[in-house]
């Protein structure tokens, strides 16, 4: 059970951020669940802004992608009711807010897509994006959004 899993590994989700704009958090269409981009938002805050490398280091930046990516399961629980009903995890767009010299996107959402394999073990096996933007919405680190198959 993905319950256990994230006992194991010392993950707790939190109550789902609330959108911050017109949208909603999660689309179903048929067996399809589009979830709308998370920052590394917690207790209401964020957690991570600014710019990488210059005002956030790789590290950091990757642990506000784990942050993203906790979030975007905390949305899928809230709508779907157990993340045991996934059955696939089928693309992770992910941007990082920073400089126009900065080319190691990869190696930032790499965190969240690690944290996916570690929960999900090969249904996290998923196609992805990553790219850098000069801003993102309440100056966040990174923003991450995905799409995933559920029964």
């Amino acid at each position: 059970m993905i319950e256990d899993r994230l006992r194991q590994l010392n993950i707790t989700l939190p109550v789902p951020p609330k959108p911050a704009g017109s949208y909603i958090p999660v689309v179903t269409s048929g067996n399809l669940a589009f979830v709308s981009g998370q920052i590394p938002m917690q207790d209401g805050k964020v957690q991570y802004t600014g710019k990488v490398p210059s005002e956030k280091s790789i590290e950091e930046a990757q642990a506000a992608a784990k942050l993203c990516a906790i979030n975007l399961l905390a949305q899928l629980q809230a709508n779907l009711g157990n993340l045991d009903r996934i059955t696939k995890i089928v693309r992770v767009s992910g941007f990082v807010n920073c400089t126009s010299e900065f080319f190691e996107h990869p190696k930032i959402i790499n965190a969240a897509s690690d944290l996916f394999y570690n929960i999900f073990g090969e249904k996290a096996k998923h196609s992805r994006i990553a790219v850098g933007v000069s801003s993102l919405p309440l100056n966040s680190t990174v923003e991450i959004d995905m799409t995933v198959e559920f029964s």
